[in-house]
């Protein structure tokens, strides 16, 4: 029997496959992706910082006073991803995500997805997410 034994990556490879598949998911779900973006990757967390993500139809809201408007929005976007990245993070990382935490805050323009993790075998945290 021939088995492929299975590559684990560093974590600083993690990291580098986690931030591009954030960028990657966001650009197809909002049309756009940050400028700038790093991810670090531990046992526990694997956290993402995104910078400069809002569109300008975003901007002209914040100033027009709509900043609120505008961070509900980008957090419904960030929660409607959780079911697409969170599959991908346990590929990447081989560990379960037993919580997913975002947030967005428009000035500075700055978002932060974070993946606590929990030890192989235990459930994920898309098992438990309602229908």
């Amino acid at each position: 029997m021939d088995a492929t034994p299975t590559v684990r990556l560093s974590n600083s490879e993690q990291g580098v496959a986690i931030a591009n598949l954030v960028v990657a998911t966001a650009v197809d779900q909002t049309g756009r992706g940050p400028s700038k973006v790093r991810a670090w990757v531990s046992d526990e967390v694997v956290t993402v910082v995104l910078r400069d993500n809002l569109t300008k139809a975003e901007h002209t809201l914040i100033a027009d006073g709509r900043g609120d408007m505008v961070s509900a929005m980008r957090r419904a976007f960030q929660h409607a991803m959780a079911p697409i990245l969170i599959p991908q993070i346990e590929e990447i990382t081989g560990r379960h995500v037993e919580a997913f935490l975002s947030d967005h805050h428009v000035d500075p323009d700055i978002a932060v997805e974070t993946f606590i993790m929990n030890k192989a075998g235990s459930p994920s945290a898309t098992d438990r997410m309602p229908a």
